[in-house]
């Protein structure tokens, strides 16, 4: 079982790992020291361009959310009902996902969050009244589910191309 100190050492391995990578791949990345609501760091080039960054990290398994930061849950007569997706307030924030399995092994994936909502939706069981626990909102994503998206450092050079909007 995971402790609240081993927790805590693999988010602060896993932002810093970022940090680096993405400075070995000449982009300038700034963490921060304090809790930031839907980053973890922002991630610049070189014309100042900057995107944010939420970063998750994991020693083996998968990372584990909450369906219902994706979906509207509802509870009718003791059973979970899908009613959609919800709306997210940055469905193109970046995600760095890392998984931790050595120096020079450790393996990232890159995506939109909206990709992250569209796996929560195909995956997502709802629970009901014969369910070991029917409030459960658990979902989880392993490496092999994102394996497309797996040193996917493409998505960030387009994240940092400026739009037509902010260049005329």
């Amino acid at each position: 079982m995971a402790t609240g100190r081993g927790v805590q050492l693999t988010r602060q391995i896993g932002e810093h790992l970022v940090a680096a990578e993405l400075g070995r791949l000449g982009y300038i990345a700034a963490p921060f020291a304090g809790n930031v609501p839907m980053y973890d760091l922002l991630a610049a080039d070189g014309r100042g361009y900057a995107v944010p960054v939420q970063v998750k990290a994991i020693n083996g398994g998968s990372w584990q959310f909450s369906a219902d930061t994706f979906l509207n849950i509802e509870v009718v007569n003791g059973e979970q009902v899908i009613k959609g997706t919800k709306k997210l307030l940055n469905p193109k924030l970046l995600c760095i996902f890392v998984l931790l399995v050595g120096r020079g092994k450790d393996e990232f994936y890159l995506f939109h969050l909206k990709d992250l909502q569209k796996h929560c939706m195909k995956v997502y069981k709802p629970r009901g009244q014969s369910s070991k626990n029917p409030d459960s909102r658990h979902c989880a994503v392993s490496p092999k589910e994102i394996s497309q998206f797996k040193e996917n450092w493409k998505l960030l050079e387009t994240a940092l191309r400026p739009s037509s909007a902010s260049t005329a």
